[in-house]
């Protein structure tokens, strides 16, 4: 599978940009890294490229540009966003062992995240019998996984705009407190159901599989941050406390309404 050692190689370099700022590793390094490995997937596989999967790699490749691009353009214009993204526990320079440790590990996560569409494309050019349904399925996942990214997050700017000093409970927000991570978790979902229909090998399988429960830890990982910053911010106001008791935290419908005790999703 040399196409996968492209794949990694591209994905350090992308993610490198962590070296400038540790957190860079996981923000817009992963962006970067995400739309890059989109494009390099459609180079390598130009000749297998199918229409569901042109569509994938396209929303794919937006997709990190845009968390980049907003995440670059959020750092220089939100203070209180700077205050987070500075504080002392994240800003202290960090041992060299530990940040080439993260360094290997993100790039791994992203190439394992890309994986499942590169498989399909590869096994497609091995003559494997891929099912064009299940790409497609993935393709509608995905798009509306980014969708309910970009417009929590629209929604989010505009409330953030209205009122700066307080939560965020309008909109998607009614329906779950991190809609962006939500959407964030249906987009992988999408993109790991290609798998189904790749005609996939157990390697093929178990990398696909880690690359996508990595990122669901990932996810609640950071949705565990957000509910603990916000308790501390917002814990003495009683509508806060009536929202959180009401709204779930990261899967819609489903009441699951606290992770801060779980301690190993700290990341």
């Amino acid at each position: 599978m040399g196409y996968l050692l492209i794949l990694l190689l591209i994905s350090f370099i992308t993610s490198s940009v962590g070296w400038v700022y540790f957190i860079y590793f996981f923000s817009i390094g992963y962006g970067l890294s995400i739309s890059t490995l989109s494009v390099a997937i459609v180079v390598i596989f130009i000749e297998q490229l199918t229409l569901p999967t042109i569509i994938l790699c396209g929303v794919l490749f937006i997709y990190g540009l845009r968390l980049s691009l907003y995440l670059f353009i959020r750092e220089r214009r939100s203070a209180s966003y700077r205050k987070i993204l500075y504080q002392p526990d994240v800003a202290t320079k960090k041992p060299l062992s530990t940040m080439l440790m993260i360094w290997l590990m993100c790039a791994l996560l992203y190439v394992g995240q890309m994986s499942p569409v590169s498989f399909y494309l590869f096994n497609a050019s091995r003559l494997a019998s891929v099912s064009e349904v299940w790409a497609w399925i993935g393709v509608a996942i995905v798009t509306l996984g980014v969708a309910i990214e970009i417009v929590s997050d629209a929604q989010k700017s505009v409330a953030k705009r209205a009122n700066p000093h307080r939560y965020v409970d309008s909109g998607l927000y009614r329906i779950v407190r991190c809609p962006n991570y939500f959407g964030e978790i249906l987009m992988w979902s999408g993109s790991f159901v290609i798998c189904f229909g790749s005609y996939c090998s157990v390697a093929q399988w178990v990398i696909a599989s880690l690359g996508y429960v990595g990122i669901i830890y990932v996810m609640f990982s950071g949705a565990r941050r957000l509910e603990l910053r916000q308790s501390e911010v917002y814990g003495d106001d009683p509508n806060f406390q009536l929202y959180i008791k009401r709204t779930p935290l990261l899967l819609p419908f489903v009441p699951i309404y606290s992770v801060a005790r779980f301690k190993w999703l700290k990341g």
